[in-house]
């Protein structure tokens, strides 16, 4: 940029500088520490910013299942980087609608805003992951015009009124000042210290030559689609222009006709959003109409491939659940296998230390079962498992796990749970077993009673980790059995 011009805009007293909470959600966008509670503050310091976040968030371009009634539940949703691309877009928005020729501040925000549309929908059929970094970066590239106009009050709306159209608009700037809007536009970002990539988009947005990058070119593509909506009288050149570009820019094949399609059905919203009137052009009527219908026929289309795709999806997704959840059972009695419980038990300790709440499992194991086998034979075991197994998930509690752990032992973890509350469960247990039969032989009642092993972690005693915890369990059960079976021994008394 030419250092008189420079020199010029940098003692300006007119030029336009970022309020205090978009200089705050600078800093936040170069911070790789910034998180959304400290984005959250910055944003809610502004009663007009956080309005705007609540639209965006409810609007159908970002729009959830549920409706957003407050700002950390509207950044969210959006996230992150999307928080404070459209947090900065919005706050540069409204510093620099300030002091000037309120008509050509109209016309350039008018631009901007469809530019900001454009190239956000133009994005997502380009396969750019960063679409609100596009959106920003397609609001933004007429800052430098914006500057002009507050910087040259007098002749840059003189010099607007010469230009017909923006390709003339920009040799007549370069003839004046040695620069056209962008290169200013590009030197007040650095100015002001925003991301490199929005002073880098800026620059090069009215580049002659389509950009290799995608995201460059969506944003050169964005202010040519707006020149064609804002244009009047003859558009053949602008759409002939407009059509190449989005044929570069859209990988999977979107049409300009599409898109401008796609523009008026966003606009209204996007337009409350800014606070700008954007109407819709006599000479694209007939374009969005043709382009209307071909996209109701796209969209039925679409809607059945989907319908159809997700009933498969689904199908799929319930099998693979079935099939996992069998993978996760012992086939035989229907609870959890050991291999499951391993990783339960694992999990379960972890948020019992990290919540300082105490756990309790226990080992049980049927007394005197290898005489059932040997005695009625194994189907008769068999049913003896199964029943006990049922009668364990029944008398305990949702939250309760069970696992068949080998042969003729169980294993219960018991969540929340100190050694008095598991003890009386157990108890409970030991007592209803022996009163029920777990299988009938020759019209007979065949009724058994079970030895366990209680640990408790939490309240008496720590555990290292929840191999720890299975060992003590262990351990208890066996002075279970050597104390006479059909009783419940608790670890270390």
């Amino acid at each position: 940029m030419h250092p008189d011009l420079e020199a010029h805009l940098l003692h300006c007293r007119n030029l336009p500088s970022p309020p205090a909470v978009a200089l705050r959600i600078i800093e936040l966008a170069q911070d790789p520490g910034a998180d959304l509670n400290a984005t959250a503050q910055a944003i809610g310091v502004d009663p007009a910013l956080t309005a705007r976040m609540l639209r965006v968030a409810n609007s159908p371009l970002y729009a959830g299942r549920r409706r957003v009634d407050n700002l950390p539940q509207a950044l969210t949703l959006l996230g992150l980087n999307a928080t404070i691309s459209l947090a900065l877009g919005f706050s540069l928005a409204q510093g620099m609608r300030g002091s000037g020729d309120a008509r050509d501040q109209e016309r350039i925000w008018r631009r901007s805003v469809l530019a900001a549309l454009a190239a956000r929908l133009l994005g997502n059929h380009a396969g750019v992951k960063r679409l609100e970094d596009l959106m920003l970066a397609g609001l933004l590239q007429d800052i430098g015009a914006l500057a002009l106009l507050q910087a040259k009050p007098e002749e840059y709306p003189a010099l607007r009124a010469q230009a017909d159209g923006n390709d003339a608009l920009l040799s007549l700037e370069r003839a004046a000042f040695g620069a056209d809007h962008a290169e200013v536009g590009a030197w007040l970002a650095r100015h002001w210290r925003l991301p490199a990539y929005l002073a880098d988009a800026i620059d090069g947005s009215e580049s002659a030559p389509v950009a290799d990058d995608a995201f460059q070119a969506c944003v050169q593509a964005s202010g040519v689609i707006a020149d064609l909506w804002l244009a009047e009288g003859d558009v053949d050149a602008l759409r002939e222009r407009a059509l190449a570009l989005v044929s570069a820019c859209a990988a999977d094949g979107t049409r300009l006709d599409d898109l401008l399609v796609r523009i008026a059905t966003a606009l209204p919203e996007i337009s409350a959003m800014f606070d700008v009137h954007i109407a819709h052009p006599g000479h694209l009527a007939a374009i969005a109409d043709h382009a209307k219908e071909l996209l109701i026929l796209r969209n039925l289309r679409e809607i059945q491939d989907a319908a159809r795709a997700r009933s498969e999806a689904q199908a799929s997704e319930a099998q693979v659940r079935q099939l996992t959840e069998q993978s996760r059972r012992d086939p035989l009695t229907g609870v959890y296998n050991r291999l499951q419980m391993e990783e339960v038990l694992e999990r379960e300790f972890a948020t019992a230390v990290a919540l300082q709440q105490p756990l309790s499992i226990a080992f049980i194991d049927l007394d005197n079962f290898k005489h059932i086998n040997d005695r009625h034979g194994h189907l008769v075991g068999d049913r003896v498992l199964h029943q006990f197994a049922q009668t364990l998930q029944r008398m305990l509690r949702s939250t309760d796990l069970v696992a068949r752990y080998g042969g003729e032992e169980f294993l219960v973890v018991l969540s929340h749970s100190n050694e008095a509350s598991a003890s009386r469960v157990l108890q409970r247990i030991l007592e209803e077993t022996s009163r029920m039969p777990m299988a009938e032989v020759d019209g007979k009642p065949l009724y058994v009673t079970f030895s366990a092993g209680l640990a408790t972690h939490g309240t008496g005693r720590q555990f290292a980790d929840a191999r720890s915890l299975l060992a003590a369990a262990d351990d208890a059960l066996y002075g279970a059995k050597r104390e006479g079976r059909n009783r419940v021994s608790q670890h270390g008394q």
